[in-house]
């Protein structure tokens, strides 16, 4: 039977360590929150494994280096009032929930948010809410947010979702088509402008919504 510890204590050097992720409070969350518990449990040997899985629905759990690359671009302190758009299975949802003071995430497809609810919950992650409903539009009754990430594919930065954004907050993003897209990195500078910076290429599903991809597009 596979040792779960042994097999996360690997993927964190190997995947993350070695592929430059060196922000200790992001290396123990990921070696504090059991990844194995946000599969399908056929699939909880393939947990650790340097790839997305399937969740159902057509979604995925992303790279476990993806997941890490995306919070380490957020630059988070602590402090911070974070929303997530695309709960998924809570595994992001779950590192974030240990990096920051709370988490408003969002999922439209009401199978995913309850599993994941009940993942968060049975590790005790009390500081998140979920919503279920259209991400592309945000949650401004929870904003504004010192940070966002949203974990789709979107074909352009939401622009309601950035204007939740607090002044000094970051907004992480995959751009692009539907096949390829690329991390975006957008900063609110104190006086309300934004700055856009580039980061790697990626293959996230779909972000779906009214200011994201539509259903039958």
């Amino acid at each position: 039977m596979l040792n779960f510890e042994i097999a996360r204590k690997r993927m964190v050097q190997e995947q993350i360590v070695n592929r430059g992720i060196t922000n200790p409070r992001i290396i123990d969350a990921f070696l504090k929150i059991p990844r194995h518990l946000f599969v399908q449990e056929a699939m909880a040997a393939q947990a650790y494994s340097d790839g997305p899985l399937p969740i159902g629905e057509k979604q995925t759990i992303s790279q476990p280096y993806m997941v890490a690359y995306m919070t380490d671009l957020l630059n988070l302190s602590g402090n911070e009032q974070l929303l997530e758009v695309g709960t998924g299975s809570g595994y992001q949802t779950a590192i974030l929930a240990t990096l920051v003071k709370r988490v408003s995430t969002i999922e439209r497809i009401r199978s995913l948010a309850m599993q994941a609810r009940k993942v968060l919950d049975s590790l005790h992650l009390l500081n998140v809410n979920i919503k279920i409903g259209d991400g592309t539009l945000g949650w401004p009754e929870e904003g504004p947010f010192d940070a966002i990430l949203v974990t789709a594919g979107a074909p352009a930065v939401p622009e309601t979702v950035a204007a939740q954004l607090a002044p000094g907050g970051r907004l992480i993003i995959p751009v692009g088509d539907e096949s390829n897209q690329t991390i975006i990195r957008i900063i609110k500078e104190k006086d309300g402008t934004l700055t856009r910076e580039t980061g790697i290429g990626c293959r996230f599903v779909p972000l779906i919504g009214q200011q994201g991809w539509q259903i039958n597009g």
